[in-house]
């Protein structure tokens, strides 16, 4: 289990403190939590991730460039053909490529509510690495409330996946919950985002560690 906190804008730095899995940062223009500017010098051990809205293709690959992403989030309605654009996506200039395909991994969003059909996920199986499941709301993400795990039962893929949508330090019960059920074998990641907030983009750092300090007990973190 690892943890990714997401929605990086005002104190990165002081979240990176914390040592999280994963920091993303999202590109989408619409969002509160919009990036832009210079990521601090992150430790080694943490993924950048990028998260993006239905963006061209060559707007991902000049984003992976700028800020040297490790993980890309595909936070819109991506078809399978576009995420394996992405993996072949041509990152050199002439003959010097600055940036291996092989570099990065790609994380497809699903959003769900009371239900889900998981016979879409088959078709991405071969061209994404993770698949994040998200709570679906009027926003691609930060809606700020969860779905009902349950419908994770039905999950048919071994492919690992984040949990995500409005998981705060009210959830951490459920969360402990949920990771020792079955559905919960491929679990690979908590995700956080709106919940840790003082404002968009500035997360409260004394609720975060104390999240992670409660649920990173899980020998998968």
């Amino acid at each position: 289990m690892k943890l990714k906190v997401c929605g990086m804008k005002l104190n990165t730095a002081e979240v990176a403190k914390l040592q999280p899995d994963y920091l993303g940062f999202i590109f989408y223009k619409q969002s509160s939590r919009f990036f832009e500017g210079k990521i601090p010098e992150l430790p080694k051990s943490i993924k950048k991730v990028g998260v993006f809205v239905d963006h061209k293709i060559i707007d991902i690959v000049h984003k992976i460039i700028e800020y040297k992403l490790d993980v890309i989030q595909l936070h819109g309605s991506e078809s399978p053909s576009y995420c394996k654009a992405i993996k072949e996506a041509d990152f050199g200039y002439g003959d010097q490529h600055i940036y291996k395909k092989h570099d990065f991994k790609i994380i497809k969003v699903f959003s769900i509510k009371d239900d889900f059909d998981f016979t879409i996920l088959s078709d991405y199986e071969d061209v994404c690495d993770y698949f994040l499941f998200d709570t679906k709301g009027k926003l691609p993400g930060g809606n700020g409330y969860t779905f009902n795990w349950e419908v994770l039962k039905d999950y048919p893929s071994t492919k690992p996946y984040f949990l995500s949508g409005g998981i705060g330090l009210a959830e951490t019960e459920s969360i402990k919950e949920f990771l020792n059920k079955p559905e919960s074998k491929y679990c690979y990641a908590i995700d956080v985002n709106s919940m840790f907030e003082i404002k968009a983009g500035l997360k409260n750092i004394d609720e975060l560690k104390k999240f992670k300090d409660t649920i990173c007990y899980d020998e998968r973190i």
